[in-house]
């Protein structure tokens, strides 16, 4: 195969990461999430913020250590400069209803009762997560939304392929591996 780089966006519960891993695996590439270059590691996770620059530089430095990879999550603003390396950009979208159910149950899963219990070490900052998350599809280009991904999509100039829907991991790594083909990137 080529060396291939690919981004994957969306909206937090759309699918990104398992995707990202899933193709990973397909391509025996190398797979980033954003999350682990844009948050610092803490006891609660995902509430100290890493400096956009460091978060840059670290996420610069394990691409540039690879010829081909998939990156999972959004990147606009501190990560735009990862522009020029991709071959293509996914986009995944989901109805609201999909992705917060998702979400619920993803973080459930993860955090158990320390994330959903009124209480619980984690409740507040999933429950701020939940109430941003849900604003994917109203909110503008002030926080991570459609309306924002759009835009970013529109202004990096590069194919995109759309996957909406509730579609499985099987029937999205087909449509991936057809639009790789079709646009000769293997």
């Amino acid at each position: 195969m080529n060396n291939i780089r690919i981004h994957i966006t969306g909206a937090s519960g759309s699918g990104t990461t398992t995707l990202g891993k899933a193709l990973a695996e397909e391509y025996n590439i190398k797979h980033f999430d954003t999350d682990d270059f844009y948050w610092e590691k803490s006891k609660i996770p995902f509430t100290i913020k890493r400096d956009r620059g460091k978060a840059a530089e670290l996420l610069k430095k394990n691409l540039k250590k690879n010829d081909s990879w998939v990156i999972s999550g959004s990147l606009c603003e501190w990560g735009d400069f990862t522009v020029k390396y991709y071959d293509f950009i996914i986009f995944l979208y989901l109805a609201e209803d999909v992705r917060m159910k998702r979400l619920k149950e993803r973080e459930r899963k993860n955090f158990g009762k320390k994330a959903t219990l009124k209480g619980g070490e984690m409740h507040e900052n999933n429950k701020k997560f939940i109430e941003w998350a849900r604003k994917y599809d109203t909110a503008g280009l002030d926080i991570r939304s459609k309306r924002r991904h759009e835009a970013w999509l529109k202004e990096s100039k590069l194919p995109v392929l759309r996957i909406e829907g509730e579609i499985g991991v099987e029937e999205k790594l087909k449509m991936v591996d057809n639009y790789l083909k079709e646009n000769s990137l293997v």
